[in-house]
């Protein structure tokens, strides 16, 4: 049954449409309200036309650093509002980010890197703790 006492609106952005139905169903689900964006374009409109209390966009969509873009766009739109970058590069590439050490948030402006696969109730929690609910 999907709760629909929203607390707080998301917006996700990635473009698997697959992966954005399934995270968008869990979060609605988990009795948040979200917008979606399939591409960087689409993430930038909803950025300007919301206000999203909190962001979560994929690393890789179709340019390579598209989260780490939608990440300092968000931040100087909204320098409060939390940013989460949701990923697989360190599964696809071996390389790997993260955003704790001092030199990785002066260019990192997320503030959790989280890889995907973790199960949504994960993702849920690590939202709570950032919208502080």
């Amino acid at each position: 049954m999907i709760n629909t006492e929203y607390r707080s609106l998301l917006l996700l952005a990635d473009d698997d449409p697959d992966y954005l139905f399934q995270m968008k169903f869990a979060l609605e689900k988990g009795g948040y309200r979200v917008v979606t964006a399939e591409t960087m374009e689409e993430a930038e409109l909803s950025l300007e036309r919301e206000q999203p209390e909190l962001a979560i966009f994929d690393l890789m969509m179709e340019r390579d650093d598209a989260g780490f873009i939608l990440s300092y766009h968000a931040k100087k739109k909204y320098p409060a509002m939390p940013v989460i970058l949701l990923t697989a590069v360190t599964a696809e590439t071996g390389r790997q980010f993260g955003s704790g050490s001092p030199d990785d948030k002066g260019w990192i402006k997320a503030d959790l890197y989280l890889e995907k696969g973790l199960h949504p109730d994960q993702l849920i929690e690590h939202i709570n703790s950032l919208l502080n609910h």
